[in-house]
């Protein structure tokens, strides 16, 4: 039937009754479902291992910038680390979305494939075949400009002798001290923040804590980039840093890369469970430092299915995101510039606690602070649980712990204290009116009044 020139043209529209219930629940997940079933984690619905390989040429033209490089020796042979585990706490739910740092993983996609099923539910993670040892694919992923290179090796049992267990993490290590990198490109880098938690590399106002947050320079050398390399044995620790002139025999705390945080051993681990034994109050920071937070239904989920799944943003799961993280605050400009130059940390820890419901823990300081700018080395170490009495520096970065949304936290903190500051003249109005009341009422309403009972008479309606 042809339709008449006043009529409108018929538009063909689908009935919302024939959508199939996988279509309805596909645009249900997409909207809704952004973290696990416990709310702990960000998530996203599976992806196929193709999707996120990146050739090199498609690695650099990307131009990775402020993202996480995990270097990977393994192959078909070796034996399952679990990067689950590593990869957990850079998505934890108390950062927001735009807050996450890109993974990329470099090493055998052989390997990668076995572990990838523990990982296609996480957001922002890429994969660049080849080998951590390959300048190629490190300078393809912007090794310059990444925040952090974690070296990790699954080939340390396959191997016999002791001493060269380590091998692999120790040559990729010295590999990428040693490369040189074109300064031409300093808008991308000045860009780069180094070693600066997620959360912290957004301009922030004036009374903000994050105010002034230091920014990484240009990166002209390899030795001046972030990294932590996994060891197994402690004396192999001697071979990470070729400026170090520790003596082989020390203690594997007292050496300095480990100090500056460039090196982690596997003892470590037993140190934290002896001191876990004798002080349980140790288990609730390390598993908010080191793995973002749990909950009964998450442990009981991973021990059961060993998978997370994606649920609904319900405000039961919602709430599980507003818990502490870890951030690190600059001092040499900001709301606590003022201490930066000679204060103390006392002062620094309650100012941080009262103002912006921060708790401060430990200090990130340049190895030569003392020294002027032009002779400064730019390894740092860290001092835990300074006294009060602690003099800072103006290039000191504080680790501490946050609220999810401290500008949230201050908000309601405001809010409740003008609530109560409403509650309480409203209050004083209400006396002031019922006082009156009694009085009109003569000698009954006086004497109540001075009796202290703020009620009408009994005869009387409130």
């Amino acid at each position: 039937m042809r339709n008449s020139p006043n009529s409108s043209p018929k538009i063909a529209r689908r009935d919302p009754l024939l959508i199939t219930v996988n279509e309805q629940m596909e645009s249900v997940d997409d909207n809704v479902k952004k973290y696990d079933s416990t709310g702990m984690f960000h998530w996203c619905p599976s992806k196929d291992i193709d999707k996120v390989v990146l050739t090199r040429n498609e690695a650099a033209m990307t131009v990775l910038s402020g993202h996480v490089v995990v270097c990977i020796f393994g192959d078909v042979k070796s034996a399952v680390i679990g990067l689950r585990n590593f990869v957990m706490p850079l998505r934890a739910s108390n950062f927001h979305y735009h807050e996450l740092k890109h993974i990329v993983f470099v090493g055998s996609l052989e390997y990668l494939k076995r572990e990838w099923e523990t990982l296609h539910n996480f957001p922002k993670v890429s994969i660049l075949p080849g080998t951590p040892l390959s300048r190629a694919d490190l300078r393809a992923v912007n090794i310059n400009l990444c925040d952090m290179c974690v070296i990790l090796s699954a080939n340390q049992n396959n191997i016999d002798d002791a001493s060269l267990q380590d091998k692999e993490c120790i040559l990729a290590s010295l590999n990428i001290k040693s490369m040189l990198f074109d300064d031409s490109i300093g808008v991308l880098q000045a860009n780069s923040q180094g070693f600066t938690p997620p959360g912290m590399e957004r301009p922030s106002p004036e009374n903000s804590p994050f105010h002034g947050i230091v920014r990484q320079t240009s990166v002209t050398t390899g030795a001046n980039i972030p990294i932590i390399t996994e060891l197994v044995n402690d004396s192999n620790v001697q071979f990470l840093d070729q400026d170090d002139d520790d003596d082989p025999d020390t203690e594997l705390y007292l050496t300095q890369p480990f100090a500056c945080g460039t090196a982690f051993a596997v003892s470590v681990l037993d140190s934290l469970m002896s001191a876990t034994y004798f002080n349980d109050n140790i288990l609730t920071l390390i598993r908010t430092l080191v793995t973002g937070g749990a909950t009964p239904e998450l442990e009981g989920l991973l021990a059961e299915e060993n998978a997370l799944r994606g649920g609904y943003s319900t405000p039961q799961t919602l709430a599980n995101r507003d818990r502490c993280r870890v951030a690190q605050l600059a001092l040499y400009d900001g709301p606590f510039a003022d201490l930066g130059d000679g204060g103390c940390y006392g002062d620094l820890f309650c100012k941080a606690l009262k103002t912006y419901n921060m708790l401060c823990f430990g200090i990130y300081r340049l190895r030569d602070a003392h020294l002027n700018a032009q002779s400064q080395c730019i390894k740092r170490y860290v001092i835990t649980n300074p006294p009060y009495a602690f003099e800072l520096v103006p290039s000191d970065l504080i680790f501490c712990l946050m609220q999810f949304d401290h500008n949230a936290s201050q908000a309601r903190a405001s809010l409740s204290h003008s609530s109560g500051k409403k509650s309480a003249s409203a209050h004083s109005i209400a006396t002031i009116n019922r006082v009156n009341r009694n009085k009109s009422k003569g000698p009954a309403g006086q004497a109540q009044v001075r009796k202290g009972a703020w009620t009408s008479p009994r005869n009387e309606p409130a």
